[in-house]
């Protein structure tokens, strides 16, 4: 089995007493790829740090989440961007996005971070990161003004509606990351996920977060990428080797790895 995760806070302080152990049980599992979303300026240091101690299995992205936006996130985007070097190889502008759930405070600033970054994305020819949380229409507001055919990314973690899904789909080059929720008994989103075909998902975990069942409530990490692989197969009826083989081209595609 080859799978990737597609996007892993691995990071995190969760991961400082077995991070070297949780990079092992997943590639173990198959999980051969770890692909890493930045947060804000405090956590460069820790993924850059992964991504040398780890060559080829540590992917590193640039972005700063919108949950970190604030009143001087304009001078923060700047020292942001000054990363975007032939010394740093990312592999994508993220986490970026909208999110609405914790905070409406900042929405005119998160708005205006959004599509900052999502020219970043142009200018470096990258694809685009996306977290949505209680926001796709002020995401697809943003996208129905930015979106060009040279923009391709992904809804991290989608765990939207039919529509939803149809419209993220239709911008032409934009897959579905699909994590822990999909087993969440629910989630509704195996229903939505039987109407959309298997070419437009890849995996992911998010973890330290989401963790899929039977481990939700716990600390997710990238071994727990079979688990989703299973309950795609069952929503597909094909095998968790061809969801493994479609899903790993889907991001090896996306992220031109």
């Amino acid at each position: 089995m080859h799978y990737i995760d597609t996007h892993t806070h691995l990071y995190s302080s969760q991961f400082d007493e077995d991070r070297h152990d949780a990079i092992q049980k997943s590639l173990d599992k198959g999980v051969q790829k770890l692909l890493l979303p930045n947060i804000d300026q405090s956590s460069i240091v820790g993924m850059m740090n992964l991504v040398e101690n780890y060559p080829n299995i540590c992917y590193p992205m640039m972005g700063l989440h919108p949950c970190s936006v604030d009143e001087n996130s304009e001078e923060t985007l700047k020292n942001l961007e000054s990363f975007f070097t032939d010394n740093h190889k990312f592999i994508a502008v993220g986490e970026i996005g909208i999110d609405l759930y914790w905070d409406k405070t900042f929405l005119k600033e998160q708005i205006e971070a959004f599509e900052i970054q999502i020219n970043w994305a142009k200018k470096y020819k990258l694809p685009i990161v996306i977290h949505a949380r209680d926001s796709f229409d002020e995401i697809f507001e943003v996208l129905d003004r930015m979106n060009d055919e040279n923009l391709t990314g992904v809804f991290h973690c989608f765990s939207g509606n039919l529509d939803q899904a149809n419209r993220v789909l239709s911008y032409g080059g934009f897959k579905l990351g699909i994590g822990g929720v999909v087993t969440f008994k629910k989630s509704g989103l195996d229903e939505v996920l039987k109407l959309v075909s298997l070419e437009h998902l890849i995996l992911e975990t998010d973890s330290p977060y989401l963790a899929p069942t039977p481990y939700r409530g716990k600390r997710n990490e990238s071994s727990y990428i079979p688990l989703i692989a299973e309950k795609l197969s069952s929503i597909y009826g094909v095998s968790e080797e061809e969801i493994g083989i479609i899903t790993t081209q889907n991001a090896l595609k996306l992220f031109k790895l």
